[in-house]
């Protein structure tokens, strides 16, 4: 006996592998009542509004944010760069200053004049010097002395010559 098709089955030429559209009847594509009803396609629809000008806008825009963001920080390096440099060059030139100070004060320090000065303060001198100093307890000057504010202020004072007023300060007054 030959077989007869099933019915319920589909024949070939009813058979679409290709989802449903939306819009179309519900279980147009398959007998009634079986199947899930068709899916709607939704590739034409938009995200929340968002469309594909949209996004590269945006993709456009954080591209540029970058590239500015890029080289205001290489700006800013630049610049701190900058001053760092005029900081290293006025620290030069006060080491140059100093520098020169120093070779100004060796050549001074080494002559033979400085030498004997500061040996004359520690009481160093030559063998033909003698050491001066004031006692601890001398008394002090009188105000008619040569250099005092008296003297100096146009005060009348008898005049003394320079080797008498060097005689009294070394030995006393005259007695």
């Amino acid at each position: 006996m030959p077989r007869r098709p099933d019915p319920s089955a589909a024949s070939p030429e009813r058979r679409t592998d290709a989802p449903a559209r939306f819009g179309s009847p519900a279980g147009s594509d398959t007998p009634a009542g079986f199947g899930a009803p068709a899916m709607p396609s939704l590739a034409g629809l938009g995200i929340a509004g968002v469309s594909r000008r949209r996004v590269a806008w945006a993709v456009l825009a954080i591209v540029a944010a970058w590239i500015v963001l890029g080289f205001a920080g290489q700006a800013a390096t630049s610049a701190r760069a900058g001053e760092q440099a005029a900081v290293a060059a006025t620290q030069k030139a006060e080491a140059v200053a100093e520098t020169a100070a120093l070779h100004r004060e060796l050549e001074l320090v080494i002559q033979d004049r400085w030498i004997l000065q500061q040996a004359r303060a520690y009481q160093l001198g030559s063998r033909h010097e003698r050491p001066f100093a004031l006692a601890p307890g001398a008394p002090d000057l009188p105000p008619s002395a040569p250099g005092s504010a008296a003297r100096r202020l146009g005060a009348e004072v008898e005049e003394v010559s320079p080797i008498e007023a060097w005689l009294e300060v070394l030995f006393g007054p005259r007695s």
